[in-house]
């Protein structure tokens, strides 16, 4: 049987921690906490089940202290966990089949991430698999300041245990002060944060994250080492900032650059939205109907789902068709509930 070592980073998360460790500290052979400042119980909470808690220095780099992390630990095996994750007891038993039966040559085991689609995080998936549990002997290094990732090619498993995230909050403020950090900064993102930037900001930005990612993502539409798609998904977000703002010339460039790359549900909508201010239903309703019916989306999968289909509720709203509007919002919730 493999051993295991639970590495966390952790700070200020007294109303999460306890539930965590006691679905996992009876399947790990170690536990390592590493503290980035907290000011709360946290600590206390993490003592009655180790000994090995580290302090560490909060640089704003997410993968520096997973990998000051993974240096203490001492085991077959590191299994990475956040504060906000359970495992319930099927789960629990999967794990532990796993330990009894991993073979040595794996040195990555995936697990399933699920209940996503709840808490308004950048994934348009209620369930995906992660890489949870690596072999310590390998120099797994982990990379990026934010939505950090292991970086190296290993023998990965993939295995049927399930990981549920039940976050108290999102974190979209931290994670888009920490995007506007870098970028104003100077620093380029890679294609990975470039998009998961975009998605943030259409999955749960407001208005004022939109204004203040705006410079960047226009600079990125210029940027010639950029893909079509990274342009692509840059443009909406350009276009939705320039429609906050006001900025109508800027508004129908981004949204032209968009369709004329194929288009996708983001751009019908925010044009939807630009002709349903204008009260020019028409125009409104034809890009709301793209947006549901026509289009994929590429950054927030509500897209092309409940929001266009919103979208021609409130439109038939305003034109007195009270029938239709009714039967748009109960095509709505019906997409809504097919989610869950």
């Amino acid at each position: 049987m493999i051993t295991v070592s639970l590495c966390m980073i952790v700070k200020n998360e007294e109303k999460v921690l306890k539930r965590c460790l006691d679905s996992i500290a009876g399947l790990m052979d170690e536990i390592v906490i590493v503290d980035t400042g907290s000011i709360d119980a946290t600590r206390q909470i993490a003592s009655a089940y180790t000994d090995k808690i580290y302090d560490f220095t909060w640089t704003g780099d997410f993968s520096a202290a997973r990998n000051f992390a993974f240096s203490k630990a001492g085991m077959d095996y590191i299994y990475s966990a956040d504060a906000d994750e359970v495992v319930d007891e099927e789960n629990r038993l999967r794990f532990m089949q796993l330990k009894e039966t991993l073979l040595p040559e794996i040195d990555m085991v995936q697990m399933y991430y699920t209940n996503q689609l709840a808490h308004g995080t950048i994934y348009n998936y209620d369930k995906e698999l992660r890489p949870k549990l690596f072999r310590r002997v390998r120099t797994f290094r982990w990379q990026g300041a934010i939505h950090e990732q292991v970086g190296l090619d290993p023998v990965i498993y993939d295995s049927e245990i399930e990981i549920i995230h039940m976050p108290e909050h999102n974190h979209k403020n931290r994670d888009l002060a920490a995007f506007a950090r870098i970028t104003e900064s100077g620093e380029r993102l890679d294609k990975r944060l470039h998009n998961i930037y975009a998605k943030e900001l259409f999955i749960s930005g407001e208005d004022q994250d939109f204004l203040a990612a705006r410079d960047f993502f226009r600079e990125s539409c210029k940027d010639p080492a950029r893909s079509v798609d990274e342009i692509k998904e840059a443009a909406c977000v350009a276009a939705r900032a320039a429609r906050i703002a006001g900025d109508e010339i800027d508004f129908l460039k981004y949204a032209l650059k968009v369709t004329a790359c194929e288009g996708c549900a983001e751009i019908c909508c925010e044009l939807g939205e630009f002709y349903l201010a204008k009260r020019d239903m028409d125009e409104a309703i034809l890009w709301f109907y793209n947006g549901a019916c026509e289009t994929e989306s590429i950054l927030d999968i509500r897209t092309s789902g409940d929001v266009p289909l919103m979208g021609l509720a409130k439109c038939y709203h305003e034109l007195g068709d009270a029938a239709q509007a009714a039967a748009y919002e109960e095509a709505a919730a019906e997409w809504r509930r097919q989610q869950r």
